[in-house]
């Protein structure tokens, strides 16, 4: 009865030590995976961040743009008044017959 008592011993003594093991395993996968998840977390931000500043790049030079788009038909609707005016100079100095 001695060996019978010292195997039941040692089976007991081996599935604890199974059950030990299993548990520290799995927690340090659970540790490992969880940093995973924050490294790929963190580069997807800092993506997200660089998409973010190319878009915000994107805006400015747009505003600017359209600043200097409106800046030329300022400056084309002021020669077409000038033309218009030199037009109707034109168009006097004709009828009067070549004399100013």
């Amino acid at each position: 009865m001695d060996t019978t008592t010292a195997l039941g011993a040692l089976s007991v003594l081996a599935t604890a030590c199974a059950i030990f093991f299993g548990y520290a395993a799995f927690r340090r996968n659970a540790k490992q995976d969880d940093q995973g998840e924050a490294k790929e977390s963190g580069i997807m931000l800092t993506e997200i961040g660089y998409v973010k500043s190319g878009i915000d790049d994107i805006k400015r030079k747009q505003e600017q743009q359209e600043t200097q788009h409106i800046e030329v038909v300022t400056r084309i609707t002021a020669v077409e008044e000038s033309a218009k005016q030199a037009h109707k100079r034109l168009d006097r100095i004709e009828n009067n017959g070549g004399t100013a």
